[in-house]
């Protein structure tokens, strides 16, 4: 009879509280690393398509103001940027007229794309897009592209590519660029084109 009655006295097999501790420490640090270098990340793969959306615009700009005279983007501004932007899957375009806002996804999130008439040479002969507020993962790779079409280029205040002597085209400085790029959501693009 004492083979029916036999109790099992083998432990029940599972995690201590210690060790389930210790493992979500780690989940938790692999989290903070992790974290910023994903978003870095991310942000690095939107360049392509936030400088395709501003060739685009630009390439249109350009060809819509020829036989304009010698002063064709004087009266440029945010609603011109607003409207041929409002329908990008990459940019982000709120409000209307004046008061529209265009976000660049490339950093902070309240970092935006803004449009001025620029000069060359004289007011209204070029314009000018400038972004702000700018993660370092997209930098230099946004100057990097921009510079096919834009004839100069300013990052942080350093000047990274300048207009050409006569017809020539101007000379993009890739270190240059590299070397105005700060970290964090802190810089700042501006490209002039005519």
């Amino acid at each position: 009879m004492r083979r029916f009655f036999r109790v099992s006295l083998h432990r029940q097999k599972g995690f201590t509280l210690v060790e389930v501790a210790i493992v979500a420490a780690i989940v938790l640090i692999a989290a903070i690393v992790g974290i910023p270098a994903i978003n870095g990340y991310i942000i690095e793969n939107k360049v392509p398509a936030v400088a395709q959306e501003l060739q685009r615009f630009i390439a249109r700009t350009k060809a819509s103001s020829q036989g304009l005279g010698t002063t064709p983007y004087a009266g440029i501004g945010i609603v011109q940027l607003a409207n041929a932007l409002r329908g990008s899957s990459v940019v982000t375009v709120s409000g209307a007229g004046a008061a529209a806002i265009v976000r660049h996804g490339l950093g902070a999130s309240d970092g935006r794309i803004v449009l001025a008439a620029g000069t060359m040479t004289s007011a209204g002969d070029a314009f000018e897009l400038t972004l702000d507020k700018v993660n370092e993962a997209a930098c230099p790779g946004l100057a990097a592209v921009m510079q096919r079409v834009s004839e100069r280029i300013v990052i942080n205040g350093s000047a990274v590519k300048q207009p050409g002597t006569g017809n020539a085209a101007g000379v993009y400085d890739a270190v240059g660029a590299d070397g105005a790029c700060t970290s964090g959501d802190t810089n700042t693009f501006s490209f002039t084109a005519r």
